[in-house]
């Protein structure tokens, strides 16, 4: 992550071993963009480690190049898209379904936005101090605007969610955001993705959930 090339590789292999765990632990078709969360974050802290090593070592332009480019299309065109699009595939609930769809739009339009400016304006990760600040030159005018809608696409749908302890994720994601806007605010992409990595590990805990209530509801219907 933000820390260190140690840091990161560290994160990504606890990350993709919960990863692994979670995506075993689905046989329901409808929860395994949620459940593939985990491993996805992983990559995203691996490419960050590579990250680290060239920016450290420096002569491996093309390497950093692509891992950066990972790093930030997870970060700022995955992610809007992936969160409220998991949690829809999830819900059973028609009302919430027909809400969580105005979240994907949401997070699509915001994709796009930075899928259009990735294309046309340059970014670069620089190292200050201990952490990774990852620049581009992209709008000023809109950086906050998008950024909201950012926020919007991913949080809220996890308090949307019927499914148990969906809400919990969520909260534990707002405060991470909180926590790194306040104290980490020039480094935001890096050390709050790497917060909301840590946390979806959670997400093995509410597939493990669901699973419990399903065996418990279908033992009710055939008893």
């Amino acid at each position: 992550m933000c820390f260190s090339a140690g840091a990161s590789f560290t994160g990504g292999i606890i990350i993709a071993a919960a990863g692994i765990a979670t995506i075993r632990k689905v046989s329901n078709p409808s929860q395994k963009l949620f459940a593939s969360i985990p491993l996805l974050f992983a990559l995203q802290q691996f490419s960050e480690g590579v990250v680290w090593l060239t920016l450290r070592s420096g002569g491996y332009e093309t390497i950093q190049y692509v891992a950066t480019l990972i790093f930030m299309v997870m970060a700022l065109i995955v992610w809007p898209v992936l969160m409220p699009l998991s949690a829809l595939k999830m819900e059973s609930v028609k009302r919430r379904k027909r809400l969580l769809f105005a979240f994907v739009a949401a997070g699509v339009l915001v994709s796009a936005y930075y899928a259009f400016c990735m294309v046309y304006w340059d970014f670069f990760p620089a190292i200050e101090g201990n952490h990774i600040q990852y620049r581009g030159d992209f709008p000023k005018a809109l950086r906050n605007p998008v950024f909201a809608l950012y926020i919007i696409a991913t949080i809220p749908p996890l308090f949307i969610s019927s499914v148990k302890r969906m809400p919990l994720m969520g909260a534990l994601i707002f405060i991470s955001c909180l926590i790194t806007g306040i104290f980490y605010k020039e480094y935001l992409t890096s050390v709050w993705c790497f917060f909301a990595a840590l946390i979806s590990v959670v997400i093995y805990w509410i597939l493990n959930e669901v699973a419990v209530e399903s065996k418990q509801e279908f033992t009710q219907a055939v008893a």
